[in-house]
Parts: structure tokens; sequence; C-alpha cells
């Protein structure tokens, strides 16, 4: 690529996740005997002018200039464009070369794009892969202290290896989606090679091997600073001790339950790891990353997806004389949605029988969860009625109610309904079915008085719910509700009474995990079984509630993706409440296999 460049063309790196071309190419610069000819600058605010005077020294003395992240300075992409469309041969060094690297982004320059040579990293697949590329890049930096007499060698081949190992980990744990990390967090290189400075440095200034350090620095500030979620975090640091113990410091100590992964001797040289490593197999089995083998059908089922619908992106919006069988779709999925939708609540009826009480929150919950619907229904109401008078002719077809048009056609919630209702993965068809649901939940509530088993999925704003019934115990036992919190109790059949204290719901699926009714404790998944239901659960409310032994700690969540808009408590919108549920195994097991309770499904 390098060879077919020139002075004039822009030689651009378009960036995937997990990689950063920077390294490979301060390293390509020195092969080049540019090393000291090359200047960098990482784009971003006010950072245009020093871009534009460095570009200007690089043309004139014919250094190489590389700007990084483009696409985070999109106000200064059209002076980029201007000043490279000026190069001219004549006036341009023939040393000369500028390089680009960006994320995909409307913002970047088409005419670099069309003109530039394009290239793209793409991280490596699978565990193998990975070791092999962190052996001959990061570790191959420091093979004179591996092949060394030092009397801490030893040691560092064997945490080196380990810590490459739990690199790769993290890395192709996100291709499991949430099960895997709740947030796809962008793991580099950069990452494993600090700490590998770090772990050879300990071990030179420490004599005993700080493990303590070690983890912390590892864990919370190489790795752990780029995590932004707790739960995440809980599952890296479950990992990492996993690979960041005195255990793993014995020859042939192995990682996983079949074997191929395992420590070496000691005495090896560092090609003796790269001729270990090509012996590992091609295809991780979902155990070595913590994961249940159900794990390797949620990854083909997201990879199946993603294929599809990029599929769908492609086929024409309209095809011949399609045009008047869409509309004539379009507005009878409408009529459909409209014929559907319950009537909206009577507030005042409802406050009447539910007046605001002291000793009663719920009363109040009912009338919010009312309002939030209610505000839910007019919008939907309106808007299709609008599309209707749009596809007659009636009234101009805006570009709002044409994006909702094409939504009711491909059979997904228009983004004008999601944006004013509560999470969901649902499509169309199911969407509108769910809502049906949610709003004879209430409806029932209305007429039969508060239910003795509530059904969490049909609220609107879950947490509201909980503080409520929480509230009614401080109110009742004239307690400060900050020294309140749930405990749990799994229960086999439906109550028929409300519990005195508390509340009890149902409607939560398991993913990951299963509930063993015969054991009454966390067991594991059947074969090629997803999600399962959770038997009903009684909440709790107790003073000064202590962790019992033997519980999973277990996040529940509103919807398959977990992630969400991370709040000032530092977890995610999606999350609803943590649910202690018995187990036999350690919690760290369930962590690893991304154990979690969810609200509502995608279909």
């Amino acid at each position: 690529m390098f060879k077919e460049s020139g002075p004039t063309i822009p030689l651009i790196f378009v960036l995937s996740t997990g990689t950063d071309p920077a390294a490979e190419l301060y390293k390509f610069a020195d092969r080049m005997k540019m090393g000291k000819r090359m200047f960098s600058i990482s784009l971003g605010q006010g950072q245009g002018p020093r871009a534009e005077k460095m570009m200007q020294g690089g043309v004139e003395v014919g250094s190489w200039v590389f700007f990084q992240n483009c696409h985070l300075a999109p106000s200064w992409m059209p002076r980029l464009e201007r000043v490279i469309e000026s190069l001219t041969p004549e006036t341009t060094h023939r040393d000369f070369r500028i390089w680009l690297t960006s994320t995909p982004s409307p913002h970047f320059p088409v005419s670099i794009l069309q003109n530039g040579s394009k290239m793209t990293i793409e991280p490596p697949a699978g565990l193998k892969a990975n070791m092999m590329r962190a052996y001959r890049n990061e570790v191959s930096e420091l093979t004179s202290f591996i092949q060394s007499d030092n009397p801490k060698s030893p040691t560092f081949r064997l945490l080196v290896f380990s810590l490459c190992l739990f690199h790769g980990i993290l890395l192709e744990r996100r291709k499991f989606g949430p099960l895997g990390f709740n947030i796809p967090y962008e793991f580099t290189d950069g990452d494993l090679k600090i700490c590998i400075s770090q772990l050879h440095m300990f071990l030179l200034e420490y004599t005993e091997i700080p493990f303590k350090v070690l983890t912390y620095t590892a864990g919370e500030i190489n790795y752990g600073g780029r995590v932004t979620d707790d739960w995440d975090r809980r599952c890296l640091m479950n990992i990492l001790a996993d690979f960041y113990k005195k255990e793993v410091i014995v020859p042939n100590y192995v990682f996983d339950h079949q074997g191929f992964y395992h420590q070496i001797r000691t005495d090896v040289l560092f090609v003796d790891y790269i001729d270990y490593i090509k012996t590992l197999p091609i295809n991780d089995d979902p155990e070595l990353f913590g994961m249940h083998p159900n794990a390797d059908i949620t990854f083909a089922q997201s990879q199946t997806y993603a294929c599809l619908s990029t599929l769908l992106l492609l086929q024409p919006k309209q095809v011949g004389g399609a045009a008047a069988s869409q509309e004539e779709t379009t507005a009878n999925t409408a009529r459909s949605i409209l014929d559907q939708l319950p009537e909206l609540f009577d507030l005042d009826k409802i406050t009447e029988r539910y007046p605001v009480l002291y000793e009663e929150s719920l009363n109040t919950v009912i009338i919010q969860e009312a309002i939030r619907y209610n505000k839910l229904l007019v919008v939907i109401q309106l808007s299709l009625n609008d599309l209707l008078k749009a596809l007659k002719g009636l009234v101009v077809m805006s570009e709002a109610l044409e994006k909702m048009s094409l939504s009711l056609f491909s059979n997904m919630v228009p983004d004008l309904w999601a944006s004013k209702a509560y999470p969901s993965l649902k499509p169309l068809g199911a969407w509108v079915g769910d809502l049906k649901a949610r709003i004879e939940f209430l409806n029932r509530w209305k007429r039969e008085g508060i239910p003795p088993v509530f059904w969490i999925s049909g609220f609107y704003f879950p947490q509201a719910f909980l503080t409520g019934t929480l509230q009614n115990y401080a109110r009742k036992y004239v307690v400060s509700i900050d020294t309140i919190n749930f405990a749990f109790e799994i229960l086999e059949h439906f109550p028929k009474k409300r519990p005195k204290d508390g509340c009890c719901i149902y409607g939560l699926y398991l993913e990951g995990a299963r509930w063993n009714p015969n054991i009454d404790h966390l067991d594991e998944s059947n074969p090629k079984e997803l999600y399962t239901d959770m038997p009903v659960v009684w909440l709790k409310p107790e003073e000064h509630h202590e962790l019992p032994s033997h519980v999973y700690q277990c996040p529940v969540y509103k919807t398959l993706t977990r992630a969400g808009v991370l709040s000032t408590t530092g977890h995610s919108t999606n999350y609803v409440l943590t649910i202690e549920i018995p187990s036999r195994k350690p919690q760290s097991h369930w962590i690893k296999r991304g154990v979690a309770l969810i609200c509502a499904l995608d279909y």
C-alpha cells in the first residue's frame, strides 16, 4: 500500500473495534528510517490549527504527519479537505506522507475517501490468534529478559502467559454480547502492554509477588479504567482473579477443563511459546471464557441478525409498481393498531378509588403508571391518525411521518413511539400485544384492588413500585427508608393473598442459568434453552439487611441489551434491582456465566 502511495495521496486507516494502528505505524516508520521525522496529533476540539501547521511543515521538509481520530473533529474536516486538495506534486516534498485514522463517520470528507488509499485492521478472531498477536508484538519486546538468567525470569514467563490469556478472553467475551459484557468495551493492545511493563517492574522491585498490586493496577486502572458499568467491573475482576494468583505460577497449571491451555516448563525459550500457541485449537469452547455452551447459540443468533439487518438495508425502499401496495399495507397496519388500542385510563375514577394515602404508597404508583401510559396512548393515536391522513393526501407527509410509515411497513416500532415508551426490543406486532397486556394489568388492578402478585414486567417505571413497597414498610414500622433493603424468597406457587409485608412479583426470565425447583437452587441451563421462567419472588423488606451466604446477587434488567444510559448511581437505566438467588456454586461461577434476570424478551 505504501509503495503505491504518493505525497498528495492520503493513507487512511478505517478503525474497527479494539484496534489501534498507531503502534504498528510507528514501527513501520522506524523501518523506513522516518521515525524521527514523523509527527502525530490526536484530533479533537481546538486541535485543527496545530494540525494544519504540522502539515504545512511536513509538506516543506518531507516529514510524515499522522492525524488520529478524525471523527472527533467534524468541524475541521472541511478545512482538511481543502488543504489536501491543494497539494500538488510540484509544491510538495516527495517524502511527505499524511496518515489518517477515523471510524466510519458521515462527517469524513468523501473526496479524501475517494482519492486516498484505504486500509483497515481487523482484530484477530479467536483466542489462539489473540495470543499469537500478543506474543509477537507486546511480549517480544521483553524477549531478552524472558530468556535471561534472572531468578525472576521464570515467574515472569508464567505470569505473562497468564496475562495474555486473560487479555484474549476479555476480547473474545465481547462476541457474546450482553452475556459477556453489558457494554462492548474497546480493550486494546496498549492495555496489555502497560500491564506487562508493570508486571516486569513490580517483579524486580518486590521480593514477593505483589498480587494485590498487580490485580489493582490491571483490574481497576489499566483495563478497569475503560469499564463504566459496575456489573461489568465485577465480572472483569472475577475473571482476573483466575489469572493473577499463586496457582498459575506452577508449570503445567491447566486453565481450562479440556486441558488445551496450560503453562509450559519454565526453562523454555521465547520461540517455544510461539510453537506452543500454534498447537492451540482454532475454535474456542465457551467454557474457556466462563460461559455456558448455550452462549455459542446466542453468538450465532446475533451474527445472523446483524447479517440479515444489513441485507435489509440494501433492499430498495420501493420496487417497480409496489409503491401503492406499500402504502396500502402501511394503512392497514395503522388501522389495525388503532382498532386494538385500549381506551385511555379515567384518572378521576382511579384517583377516587385509590386516593393518596400515607399508609399505602402503591395508590400513588397506579396513578403515576396510568398517567404515563395515557401519554403514550395519546402519542400513538395522534400519530396514527396523522399518518392515515397523510396517506390519503389530506395533510403533508412530513419526514417524521415518512419514517413512521417505513417502520410500520417493516414491522418495527416507530422511533416516535419508542422515545415516549418504556424500553423494549420487541418487533411491532409483539410490542402492541405487550402494550395491551400492560394496560390490562393496570385495569385488573383498578377493578379488583391491589393484586397479591405483581407482574413486574408490566410497569412503565418499576423502580417507583419498588420504592413504594419499601415506603409502605418504613411508614408501617416507623423506620428510616434508608436502612431498609429487600430480602428474597423464591416461592413454589402463586400466593392467593397479599403478604403482610413486601410484595410478590412474577414475569422474570433467567438468562445464562435456570432455577431448579428440585433443589431450590440456581442450576446450569439445559442445552439449547436460552431463557427460562423465574418462579414468583417474594420481596421482603428488612431493616439492616445482611447478605446471606451461598447466594448469587443477580441483576435484573428491563431488556436483553442490559446496557443503557449510566445514572448517577453508577447503574444503567436498564437496571431494575438485584435479587439474591440461592446457589450451591460460588458466585464467581455465575458472574462469569453472565447470569441475569430479564423483565421482557425480544419476541
